[in-house]
């Protein structure tokens, strides 16, 4: 760098903080940088210890304990209303309890969900399960056999079977010219869950907590199809199929957010989910500019997301807080947001945080 260049560019952090000691370093605080320090494992007596370490190294620990910090300042502060999205195959990954230990504490507030992450939940609940496939069959041996590979998981279509007649029983009491939703139909299930399972469920922990959990394309999934299923039955009889509405769903989750002082979010994966919940913020927008009705307006002030995919192939789910921010979705940071992203496998990255949380959640309530 010319001599002259760098002296400019002194001369500038000067101005901006203050005097210096010395001539060759400038004053780190005042710059506003923070120390790192070394990961000490042998003063880490549990998981929030270590995440918060981790939070004062680099790469992606550094992202991960970061994340713990934002997620706990989420989870505390009392006006916030929690919103979290699930994407990906999390209930065939057996980390479906992790959900439910976040709605069991209180750390969520609203789920919105695949619908295959919901199915295969059910599977697991109602005492079913899932395989690890055997190297020697073939993904034709396995279609032959009655099952469903997903990565490096097996699904008998014997759970799906079985799936579809609990789902049909319980539509078949459902109300006449009764309009149905995602979040209607899971809470269904939930009290179903509640009087007929023993052992945990996602919609079983969201029924005793009130926690609504929507499905925004709910036809795109196994419980999309058994309704689907359901209706074709009902015309075959001469009846009228159960009227599906999804804007139930989007004007049930507006208000929601619109009650709310504040609100955050927290993301595993991507896809249809994260940006449903997102767009709310843009919808309350349009709300008022293009129909000219008074509504209150909101944007995230808390984020914590969980996804490998990068931001340079372009898509949604590699989409960033701060990209956001230029859609009306996310506070900027300057006006108070706080943002954390972990670009890692969710089967890893996300017990860990959830076991640090809730280990610092419970240390200080």
């Amino acid at each position: 760098m010319p001599e002259d260049r760098r002296q400019q560019i002194l001369e500038q952090l000067r101005a901006r903080c203050g005097p210096r000691q010395g001539d060759e370093l400038m004053d780190e605080g005042a710059l506003g940088m923070e120390p790192l320090a070394p990961l000490d494992l042998s003063r880490c007596h549990g998981f929030s210890e270590l995440l918060e370490q981790m939070s004062r190294t680099a790469f992606g620990g550094r992202r991960l304990g970061e994340a713990a910090n934002v997620l706990a300042a989420m989870v505390r502060d009392p006006d916030c209303l929690v919103v979290g999205t699930f994407s990906g195959a999390m209930t065939v990954a057996k980390q479906g309890l992790v959900l439910c230990d976040m709605i069991d504490h209180g750390m969520i507030d609203v789920v919105v969900s695949t619908g295959a992450l919901m199915a295969h939940g059910l599977v697991e609940a109602t005492g079913r399960t899932h395989f690890k496939p055997s190297p020697e069959l073939s993904d034709r041996d396995l279609f032959y056999a009655g099952f469903n590979r997903i990565y490096d998981t097996l699904e008998l279509e014997r759970n799906l079977d079985d799936l579809q007649k609990i789902f049909a029983a319980l539509l078949a009491g459902w109300p006449e010219r009764e309009v149905a939703s995602s979040h209607r139909l899971c809470a269904l299930l939930g009290k179903h869950l509640l009087e007929q399972a023993p052992g945990r469920a996602i919609v079983k922990s969201a029924a005793l907590r009130a926690v609504p959990i929507y499905v925004p394309a709910f036809c795109d999934s196994e419980l999309g199809l058994d309704f689907a299923l359901h209706n074709r039955a009902r015309r075959a009889r001469g009846l009228p199929p159960v009227r599906f509405d999804p804007f139930e769903d989007l004007e049930d989750f507006t208000r929601r957010i619109q009650e709310a002082p504040r609100i955050g979010i927290f993301t595993i994966g991507g896809g249809v989910p994260r940006n449903w919940a997102q767009q709310v913020c843009p919808y309350l927008d349009l709300i008022e500019r293009r129909l000219g009705e008074s509504v209150p307006q909101q944007r995230y002030r808390y984020g914590v997301r969980i996804c490998p995919e990068p931001a340079h192939w372009g898509g949604l789910s590699g989409c960033t807080y701060a990209e956001g921010v230029s859609w009306g979705k996310f506070l900027p940071e300057s006006d108070g947001g706080r943002y954390a992203e972990v670009h890692a496998d969710a089967t890893i990255a996300w017990p860990l945080l959830v076991a640090g949380v809730l280990e610092r959640l419970k240390a200080k309530p």
